[in-house]
């Protein structure tokens, strides 16, 4: 069964093109959740990653193209003619990729190096929600050790103590112990010549990823994602250990509110620069009691975990919308979604987040659940094949387990019954995905 999305702006669909070639830059979970949904695209010839992981390579080619190689990047995409670059992490985008890829007259769906700051730079973030009256937490500056003290007094525990630059997803000490926070900001201090401080937002968190450029937007189903290792939100924070969507604290009444406070003020903004924002706008929440919306970071690609049960929740031409968005005409796009949940759990490697167990064999994840319209699947994310052919893990976040149904319960037993059946030495995952709306 399908539902009419929310989107903006519309026009009339474009006319598909079958045989697009999409090279997709990432090697993550995010990143196989992106081919999957491409591969399901009636617009696709092919489909290439760089550097990709072992479920990339299942939908297609792997080239070892690093990330950060920005020169091999581009060549890359001129060797195989790609009519379409998707973007996944954000240390490519601020260091130029997209700038450099439309220079050559490649489409890139991912914002360039300027619009890039509003992640690589959360002090430029606040900055801009200050200027153009976004609801956001307060914020200070801490420039040298002997300004701490005075820091910590101005604003109540907890604390939020954010280092300035891109850190992964784990940038970020929130506590309400004293210590911790001095120390935080110490250790921030030494290392990056300031920190910043911020008041804390309480609520409920959740995200909505928003495909923005010139012309318009589109907001895709509102997610929550776990950040903590540990069962109940506890422990030190991570990349994300699972995440579920949609995420019923966002209710119509407050997504309108984010849509009227923050997504079209940020578009405006954005569509009226120089060089138009393309890609993904991440915007990450805090919902009040009262429903109101603050921000807590913004993100300039899709999320990850939140990819993963964002993508499988989009029933039209996944290529054709970021076709659309990396040639400024979002607005003449139809976008559709299933009137489905979705929810992923991750399976991490042994010492995750503090350190990761990796050359691991990996058996049982190839199972899939298809019963009705309740389905259960993998996004591989730190994974690769051994000389031997076997699977073997690589990375922190080794794989997820997503299910998809037409109730939440559904998505996540589904999500569940997979990672039940794969071993992995040492490996660990929390067994409360999406506790809150269950």
């Amino acid at each position: 069964m399908r539902a009419l999305g929310i989107h903006y702006r519309l026009g009339c669909p474009r006319k598909s093109m079958p045989g697009l070639t999409v090279l997709v830059v990432g090697g993550g979970g995010r990143e196989h959740a992106l081919c999957l949904g491409l591969a399901d695209s009636p617009s696709i010839g092919s489909i290439h990653s760089a550097p990709g992981n072992a479920g990339t390579s299942m939908v297609g080619v792997n080239h070892t193209v690093s990330t950060s190689d920005i020169e091999e990047l581009i060549s890359l995409a001129a060797e195989l003619d790609a009519d379409l670059v998707v973007v996944g992490p954000e240390v490519p985008l601020v260091n130029g990729l997209a700038d450099s890829l439309r220079t050559a007259g490649i489409a890139c769906f991912g914002p360039h190096a300027e619009g890039a700051m509003l992640e690589g730079s959360k002090l430029h973030a606040k900055r801009v929600m200050q200027e153009l009256g976004i609801p956001t937490g307060g914020c200070l500056v801490v420039e040298e050790a002997g300004a701490i003290e005075a820091a910590l007094d101005s604003f109540k525990p907890p604390w939020v103590v954010k280092r300035d630059v891109l850190a992964a997803g784990k940038g970020v000490t929130v506590t309400a112990d004293r210590q911790e926070a001095h120390d935080a900001l110490t250790a921030g201090l030494s290392s990056d010549g300031f920190v910043l401080l911020e008041e804390h937002l309480s609520g409920e968190e959740a995200s909505v990823l928003v495909v923005m450029d010139e012309s318009g937007y589109v907001c895709l189903p509102p997610s929550q994602d776990h950040k903590r290792v540990g069962e109940g939100d506890t422990g030190p924070n991570t990349g994300g250990m699972g995440a579920y969507a949609p995420a019923p604290v966002v209710t119509p009444a407050v997504l309108q509110r984010v849509v009227d406070e923050i997504v079209e003020p940020m578009h405006h903004h954005l569509r009226n620069k120089d060089i138009p924002y393309r890609g993904c706008l991440y915007v990450g929440l805090m919902i009040d009691s009262q429903g109101a919306p603050g921000v807590i970071e913004f993100n300039v690609r899709f999320g990850d975990p939140e990819t993963q049960v964002t993508i499988p929740l989009i029933s039209s031409d996944l290529a054709e919308l970021l076709l659309a968005c990396a040639e400024g005409r979002v607005s003449d796009t139809k976008v559709e979604f299933y009137s489905h949940s979705a929810a992923t759990v991750v399976l991490a490697s042994e010492g995750y987040p503090a350190s990761s167990a990796t050359g691991r064999i990996i058996s049982g994840s190839e199972v899939e659940i298809e019963e009705g319209e309740i389905r259960g699947f993998v996004h591989y994310a730190g994974t690769n094949f051994d000389s031997e052919g076997n699977l073997i893990s690589s990375g922190g976040r080794v794989l997820s387990a997503t299910g998809t149904a037409p109730e939440i319960s559904g998505a996540v037993s589904a999500a569940y019954e997979v990672i039940g059946g794969i071993e992995l030495e040492g490996s660990h995952y929390r067994s409360d995905i999406a506790y809150r709306a269950l």
